[in-house]
């Protein structure tokens, strides 16, 4: 995932459309990459 939309949208706060349109990614790609993050998260968390 991309490091500039993972910040923008968790620290930041934006919507995902404004996320996605800053870097200048599709929606989907931005959507896909969230999905990404949020389960990575998810694995992280209960392994440690």
């Amino acid at each position: 995932m991309n490091e500039v939309t993972r910040i923008l949208r968790y620290f930041v706060g934006l919507f995902l459309e404004e996320t996605a349109s800053a870097p200048g990614v599709f929606l989907t790609t931005a959507k896909r990459w969230w999905q990404y993050a949020r389960a990575w998260l998810k694995v992280e968390m209960r392994r440690n």
